[in-house]
C-alpha cells in the first residue's frame, strides 16, 4: 500500500519479511506435493433431512497450513468431525495419511490430532498427567522425552505439575494442543484456535502454529478471524451452505479477486465528476472532497498514472492520495454473499 503527499513524496507500507518469506516458500513448493488428506465426493445428510455437506472434493497438501473459512452453519465443524471420526459420512471417502477413515479407522485416527474450540479438560489433573493420558489413549508407548519436548515447545514445561484449574485460558488452550500432539500425529486440526484469547496470546498462537508446521505437521484450521487466515494460511478454502465454493492459494486468491482503491483528497470540493473522467467510473465522497477510484489490481489499462495525468490536464488539484487493496475479509464477504446482495 502506498501514500503520496502533495509534494509528491511517496511512502510505502511494506510487507513484513516474515510474510514475504512465507509467500516465497509457498511459491517454491512443487505443484505436485502429495496430499496428506484426500476427500472424495463426501456428503452428510442428517436424519432430519438437513444436508450439512454437499459433495466435497478436496486435497490438503502435506506440510501446508490450510484455512477453512465460512459463516456459522456453513459445514466446517461437520467436515472436520467426519475426518476425525466423530461423525459418520453419508457417502464418499476420506484418506488420512494413507489410511481410510472408515475401513482403517484406528490407523487413520492415530494420524490425526484435534484441538476443539471448547476447553474440555479435567480440572483436577496436572498438565503432565493429562498429556500422558492422551498419548496412552492411542496405544503409544511411554516417551517422556517426547512429551517434555512438546511441553517445552508450548511453554508449558514449568507448568507440568500444575492442576489445569490453576491455568489461564491461554495456557489451557496450549494444554489442549499438547494433548492433541501427544500421540505424534502428522495432521493437526485447530478449531478456532485463538477464540477467547487476547491479542497478545493470539500472536503467540500464530507463532506456535508456524513452529508446528516447520516441524512437519500439516495444519488445518477453521477460524472466524479473517486476519488469522490472512496471516498464516498457505491455501484457503471457503465453505458455505455445505458447499466448498473455492479453494485457492492465498496469494493467488488475493491477486485474482482483490481490488485496489485510490482515494484522492481534493484541494477544492467537487460538485460532480467531470465528463472527461467518466471512463474511470469515479465516485465522489465526503461532500465532494474525496474522489475514489476502484480498479482491478491486475489491469494494465486505465491505471493511476493515466488518471492523474488526465486530472492535471483538467487543472484538478489534490492535497493527498492513498491506495489500498482488498483484504481477505473483503473477498470472503463477497464470496458468501448471494446475488441479491444479502449474506447467506
Amino acid at each position: 500500500m502506498t501514500a503520496t503527499n502533495e509534494r509528491g513524496s511517496v511512502r510505502e507500507l511494506r510487507r513484513t519479511p516474515q510474510n514475504a518469506s512465507r509467500e516465497s516458500e509457498v511459491a517454491a513448493r512443487p505443484a505436485d506435493t502429495p496430499a496428506i488428506v484426500s476427500i472424495k465426493d463426501l456428503t452428510k445428510t442428517y436424519a432430519s433431512g438437513l444436508q450439512a455437506l454437499k459433495p466435497i472434493n478436496l486435497d490438503i497438501k502435506r506440510g501446508e497450513i490450510f484455512a477453512l473459512l465460512g459463516p456459522n452453519g456453513a459445514g466446517k465443524t461437520t467436515l472436520i468431525s467426519i475426518i476425525c471420526g466423530i461423525v459418520n459420512p453419508t457417502s464418499g471417502s476420506v484418506i488420512a495419511d494413507g489410511h481410510d477413515i472408515l475401513s482403517d479407522y484406528r490407523e487413520a485416527r492415530a494420524k490425526i490430532g484435534l484441538v476443539p474450540q471448547e476447553l474440555t479438560t479435567d480440572r483436577w489433573e496436572t498438565v503432565w498427567n493429562t498429556t500422558s493420558f492422551s498419548r496412552g489413549l492411542f496405544g503409544r508407548p511411554r516417551n517422556p522425552a517426547y512429551l517434555e519436548k512438546v511441553l517445552r515447545d508450548l511453554s508449558l514445561w514449568d507448568k507440568r505439575k500444575d492442576q489445569l484449574q490453576t491455568l489461564s485460558g491461554g495456557m489451557k488452550r496450549r494444554v489442549m494442543i499438547a494433548k492433541a500432539l501427544a500421540h505424534e500425529p502428522t495432521i493437526l486440526f485447530l478449531d478456532e484456535p485463538s477464540a477467547g484469547v487476547d491479542v497478545e496470546l493470539r500472536r503467540d498462537m500464530w507463532q506456535l502454529v508456524r513452529r508446528l508446521r516447520d516441524s512437519g505437521v500439516t495444519i488445518i484450521l477453521t477460524t472466524h478471524y479473517i486476519d488469522e487466515a490472512e496471516e498464516m494460511a498457505d491455501r484457503i478454502g471457503v465453505i458455505n451452505k455445505g458447499e466448498l465454493i473455492l479453494v485457492e492459494n492465498k496469494a493467488t486468491l488475493m491477486k485474482k479477486l482483490g481490488k485496489k482503491q485510490l482515494t484522492l483528497h481534493l484541494a477544492e470540493p467537487m460538485a460532480q465528476v467531470p465528463s472527461e473522467l467518466a471512463e474511470y467510473n469515479l465516485t465522489l465522497k465526503n461532500d465532494g472532497y474525496e474522489l475514489e477510484y476502484v480498479f482491478d489490481a491486475n489491469a494494465e489499462h486505465k491505471g493511476i498514472a493515466a488518471l492523474l495525468r488526465r486530472m492535471s490536464d483538467l487543472s484538478l488539484t489534490y492535497k493527498d492520495l492513498n491506495t489500498s487493496q482488498s483484504s481477505l475479509e473483503d473477498i470472503f464477504v463477497s464470496l458468501v454473499t448471494d446475488r441479491t446482495g444479502k449474506k447467506s
